[in-house]
């Protein structure tokens, strides 16, 4: 509810020994995922676990299976009253952001960033389809050198449920003052398409700044 990654661990700890977790155990991991939280954390099941590959994919379909019944519709109302009026102006448009794309059955909701903080907040609501968060650096300098920032927070951005963080070009301002930047679009669409979520004729919402102000756009793919 407060946009902060919740990380589980301790879920099966019998599987360091044993092929199978106990029934309690499964319960505790698909409660985990229902529960709302980002990451299930494995620790001795992995570090010195007879069966690390085959616990990995056991806690992973059951995950699979509970995301099927989850119900985030309703966490999506939650989370709205739970935040309550009047809503600061980049909460209120990254929860329109995902009214609309569940209205609309968007595929894919694409994020321009620059801090991650905007594609945190879409990813709180709990959105049915994935977030693609896209990461445009900065230039910084300390009157010594230059650097670019950008890959850290792409990082961070890993571990929230939902959200798949990719690196645009830093030539390019995430600010644009004339809609969005076709070129960094076209960047988050190649990486939607590579990784089997964007497929043609999908509708794709939009989230970026420009100017002043946020705006949400709904695109529509051709062939």
């Amino acid at each position: 509810m407060a946009a902060k990654p919740a990380v589980v661990t301790r879920v099966v700890d019998s599987m360091t020994d044993n092929l199978r977790p106990t029934r309690a155990e499964a319960t505790d991991v698909a409660n985990a995922v229902l529960d709302g939280s980002d990451a299930i954390l494995l620790g001795a099941e992995t570090l010195r676990g007879l069966y690390p590959v085959e616990t990995i994919s056991i806690v992973g379909k059951i995950c699979a299976e509970a995301e099927k019944v989850s119900n985030q519709d309703l966490h999506f109302k939650k989370t709205v009253k739970y935040v309550g009026e009047p809503m600061t102006h980049l909460e209120s448009i990254a929860s329109s952001a995902v009214r609309a794309a569940i209205k609309v059955k968007a595929s894919v909701i694409i994020c321009f960033t620059s801090s991650g903080r905007a594609a945190r907040l879409i990813a709180k609501y709990r959105p049915t389809m994935p977030v693609i968060s896209v990461v445009v650096p900065l230039l910084k300098t300390n009157q010594l050198c230059w650097t670019f920032t950008g890959a850290f927070e792409a990082r961070q951005s890993l571990i929230v449920r939902g959200l798949f963080p990719t690196l645009a070009d830093p030539r390019h301002p995430a600010e644009s003052t004339g809609g969005t930047n076709e070129s960094i679009l076209k960047v988050a669409l190649d990486h939607g398409k590579a990784s089997g979520v964007i497929k043609p004729h999908d509708r794709i919402v939009v989230f970026q700044k420009v100017g002043d102000a946020y705006v949400v756009k709904i695109i529509e793919l051709e062939d």
